[in-house]
């Protein structure tokens, strides 16, 4: 593996920059002028550590559809190695994901994601003979659009790629994630209250296998770089008028994504750490122990990507949601727990629910962070999302 990374100690997200046009073409961490779905604003700080851990990233019109985008924060901790790499490449795992395994639903995509990267930061961890150690909590969210069925039948067809090839003459399909991905992930489905498609309840929890399945470690496929089967520099296709916007959230760690709807926080994700019962059995289960609210007495999320020397208990299995997005759906805030410890969910939606910019609100939160003192890297993601079409809102309402 070709890996490089600055001599320096902090962590850095690829420049943010800002398309003439309304086309990105897919390039990471730039804005369109033109975007009519949404808005994005970061904002980060290094706060009171001696070096910055974390990263971010988002696409535009991701997956070449206009509309759709893709946003994340990484919070490294043990050095910025995982959050920097995962700041650079989970966008284009997750666009080779959803090539290879195009009749898979969206978490369980978001799921084979998570653990192609977390094995590829084990490879990493290892052919540095242990330097490159690190790891990172995540916070992902995908807004997608797609019919009434969660499926896109506006897309061509996409050619086979290597990593697809491969498992169709092997003895493991990329459409089933690993057994170990089983283990007590909650899967939640959420729709906007006006809404009437077959989504169901406002919020639906969904419960996996036992949390012993982490004992013994499952073998996972080959992982190669998603390069070569991931289109890029193509003109985003726009979907038909009858679609809907649903967007789809994964987290391990303590970083978190809140939805305003309407005024009111809605929490998409779930903070795993050591002082969670549910997370402590199933380390302890699995051979470990959590002292002082820490697994094995060192690190205090239970969930993260790297961190391979304790990968037998900090799994990379992540918590996914699915939201249906309507009218009284109004921004998300993706942040780290820089942010989180200084406030809780609501705080931060009532601080910047009157700002109408994204970029000004992802400023606001972290000053606020900054000026209550939190005592970690602060980074802030904001997607201020805005009115879909009368059409369109017609098949949404």
């Amino acid at each position: 593996m070709n890996i490089r990374f600055t001599d320096s100690p902090n962590a850095r997200s690829k420049s943010i920059t800002t398309a003439d046009g309304i086309d990105t073409f897919g390039i990471l961490n730039q804005h369109s002028t033109g975007n009519t779905s949404y808005q994005v604003g970061i904002s980060e700080d290094v706060g009171t550590r001696r070096y910055m851990e974390d990263a971010h990233s988002f696409v535009v019109d991701y997956a070449g559809v206009r509309g759709q985008g893709f946003f994340a924060v990484f919070d490294g901790h043990a050095g910025k190695h995982a959050a920097e790499w995962c700041g650079a490449n989970f966008h284009e795992y997750l666009l080779d994901a959803l090539h290879t395994s195009p009749s898979a639903t969206i978490p369980d995509v978001l799921n084979q994601t998570f653990h192609n990267v977390d094995r590829h930061l084990s490879l990493l961890c290892e052919e540095s003979d242990g330097k490159l150690h690190s790891g990172c909590t995540v916070v992902t969210a995908f807004l997608r659009i797609e019919d009434a069925n969660g499926r896109q039948p506006f897309l061509p067809m996409p050619p086979p790629s290597p990593t697809e090839s491969r498992s169709r003459s092997g003895s493991e399909s990329p459409t089933e994630p690993a057994d170990d991905s089983k283990e007590i992930d909650r899967k939640t489905k959420s729709k906007s209250p006006t809404s009437t498609s077959r989504l169901g309840k406002a919020i639906k929890s969904l419960s996996g296998s036992s949390p012993t399945s982490t004992s013994s470690p499952v073998a996972l496929p080959p992982v190669d770089s998603p390069s070569s089967s991931v289109p890029v520099h193509t003109h985003p296709i726009d979907p038909p008028l009858n679609t809907r916007r649903v967007l789809y959230t994964a987290n391990a760690g303590d970083a978190r994504g809140v939805l305003c709807r309407a005024g009111r926080a809605v929490r998409l994700t779930y903070d795993h750490k050591g002082s969670d019962k549910q997370e402590a059995k199933r380390i302890t289960d699995a051979g470990g122990f959590v002292m002082s609210g820490r697994v094995n007495g060192v690190l205090a999320v239970t969930r993260s990507l790297g961190d391979s020397s304790m990968k037998e208990y900090v799994v990379g299995s992540p918590y996914t949601t699915e939201t249906e997005l309507g009218s009284d759906d109004e921004f998300l805030i993706l942040a780290c727990d820089g942010l989180w410890d200084i406030t809780g969910d609501q705080g931060a939606i009532d601080l910047v629910r009157h700002i109408p910019d994204a970029q000004t609100a992802s400023d606001t939160l972290v000053k606020h962070a900054l000026d209550r003192q939190t005592n970690d890297n602060v980074t802030v993601l904001v997607v201020r999302f805005k009115p879909v079409s009368t059409t369109e809102s017609v098949s949404l309402a």
